[in-house]
């Protein structure tokens, strides 16, 4: 195959899913509206934001890529079937999205105080992230294993899927469970 005969091919299998990234973006920045409304009952709860949607593409973008070469490398099979590798990364991928979101949470907390800015209490925050991990956790797996087994199924290289999938899930999800969370807490923060 000619280099400009690969580079059409890519071109075409990724713009599509970039456009449909273009769009989830600005999905995410329309939900990110709905939290502001709620800063004042958490100060500080925007400062999370990027670091929680920056680490759903970190830790999500390295499981899509383990997925992407077993599957060139005919190590996992593009269906939704016990295999050791691919629950050991899901696993590990759970583990490391929920536990980080929880971190995000707790250093959030300290850095205002250190700065001497005001914030929601430490409970609340770690709460938020929690929820707001759990959920988006379970999303970016099903979501991003979904799409690319499909994606694969039907011929697309999963090495151009990983970056837009990861992303436009992240971004939507996060957000939205984002603001759930953060309902959820000013519920419980009422009790």
């Amino acid at each position: 195959m000619g280099v400009r005969k690969e580079f059409w091919g890519i071109y075409r299998e990724a713009l599509p899913v970039l456009l449909v990234a273009l769009c989830g973006g600005l999905f995410a920045g329309l939900v990110l509206e709905g939290v502001l409304e709620r800063v004042a009952r958490f100060p500080g709860l925007l400062v999370m934001v990027p670091v929680f949607l920056a680490t759903r593409g970190n830790v999500y973008g390295a499981l899509g890529g383990r997925i992407a070469s077993g599957l060139h490398q005919g190590l996992i099979e593009p269906r939704f079937e016990w295999d050791d590798r691919l629950a050991n990364a899901v696993i590990a991928s759970f583990v490391n999205g929920v536990g980080i979101s929880v971190v995000i949470g707790v250093i959030t907390w300290v850095a205002l105080l250190i700065l001497g800015w005001e914030s929601a209490a430490l409970v609340e925050f770690v709460a938020i992230m929690l929820i707001a991990g759990v959920l988006t956790s379970v999303v970016m797996i099903v979501g991003l294993l979904g799409l690319l087994f499909l994606g694969f199924t039907y011929g697309l290289d999963p090495d151009n899927l990983v970056g837009p999938i990861v992303t436009t899930v992240g971004d939507i999800f996060g957000m939205l469970f984002l603001l759930l969370s953060v309902g959820l807490v000013e519920v419980l923060a009422t009790w």
